[in-house]
């Protein structure tokens, strides 16, 4: 396809959720530069893997000087990279507040900051946020601060963004996953897990995949955190 072909970003996108984010967006026919610490050179010719610590604004800048210079455009966004720590609060230690912080509001700062600016070169974008269902359903028997204080920060500079570029044609949405069957979970806790939610079963990072494209076609959908987490959200 020619430069009119669409360009997306993805962030933590060498396993989990992130690697079935690269091909459901491949599957879209969008172009896609796939970014993190550890990833490997795509075979896929329109898939563009940059290796790197989103923590650190010099890695933002080479993803969206990768993505102009092998693609000429950005039209989506997803901050999918993520650090989770379960721990009681005060047992969290300095490194767990650094590397957590690290990850979930400097790597989205950096990349999103650079992105936007070019999407609203362009007059159209499309950010998604991938931040947490436990946010607003925290539980007792998993304390989880970090992620509420980084995702709750997510969730709501979505809100604050999507009507600071609502007139400028860049659209931003958050997707709150629950529970998905991805390596940070271990298989023996796989059904313990599962009945936490209404829907009695884990969710698949197809599940999120399918939303974020979802929004990716609500063109007059903005600033909502959409939840997936078999109802969890909701109530049990």
């Amino acid at each position: 396809m020619g430069a009119e072909q669409k360009v997306a970003i993805v962030t933590g996108a060498s396993q989990g959720i992130g690697a079935a984010l690269v091909k459901a967006y491949r599957r879209r026919n969008y172009r896609v530069v796939a970014n993190s610490r550890s990833i490997q050179p795509s075979f896929d010719p329109d898939v563009l893997a940059v290796a790197g610590d989103i923590s650190l604004p010099e890695t933002a800048q080479r993803i969206i000087d990768g993505a102009l210079e092998r693609f000429g455009r950005i039209d989506s966004l997803i901050n999918n990279a993520g650090i989770f720590v379960a721990k009681p609060f005060t047992e969290y230690a300095e490194t767990d507040y650094a590397a957590v912080l690290g990850t979930n509001l400097a790597g989205f700062f950096h990349i999103t900051q650079r992105a936007i600016a070019e999407m609203v070169k362009r007059g159209s974008g499309h950010v998604v946020n991938i931040t947490a269902s436990l946010v607003d359903q925290p539980m007792a028997a998993r304390p989880a601060a970090l992620a509420a204080l980084t995702k709750g920060g997510l969730n709501a500079i979505t809100k604050s963004l999507a009507i600071e570029y609502a007139g400028r044609g860049v659209r931003i949405n958050a997707v709150a996953p629950g529970v998905v069957r991805t390596p940070l979970h271990p298989l023996e806790t796989h059904e313990a897990l599962a009945k936490m939610n209404p829907l009695g079963r884990l969710g698949e990072a197809g599940d999120i995949a399918e939303t974020v494209l979802f929004l990716e076609s609500a063109s007059f959908v903005t600033g909502e955190i959409v939840h997936v987490d078999g109802g969890r959200n909701v109530g049990i």
